[in-house]
């Protein structure tokens, strides 16, 4: 059933990897961790690198629009095909720049 079923575990946001004074940790929009399996993602791997500190991305940084173009290829959509035109532009989910990171697909 995995091998057909996307698992996807997010939160809306990062969190800092410090303490803001007594209010806990703050947004982090610089870095965050996703977790996937199945549907043809490698199984076992990291993809992305934060600095010592956590806080921002260092390596293999995903864009939100990259990751929203694997999510629809993993889906069988083309997220190119997923435009619309309002007020004279072209709009769609992953934006001009997303794309298929392939290197965390099987």
């Amino acid at each position: 059933m995995l091998e057909h079923t996307l698992v996807l575990w997010a939160g809306e946001f990062g969190r800092t990897p410090f303490a803001q004074g007594s209010d806990g940790r703050d947004h982090n929009e610089f870095a965050f961790s996703i977790w996937m399996a199945g549907a043809g993602v490698k199984p076992g791997f990291a993809y992305g690198e934060t600095d010592e500190w956590g806080y921002r991305t260092v390596k293999d940084t995903l864009d939100m629009h990259d990751l929203h173009a694997t999510i629809l290829h993993r889906l069988g959509l083309d997220h190119t095909q997923l435009t619309y035109r309002f007020s004279g532009r072209d709009i769609r989910l992953t934006d001009v720049s997303g794309g298929v990171v392939r290197e965390i697909l099987t």
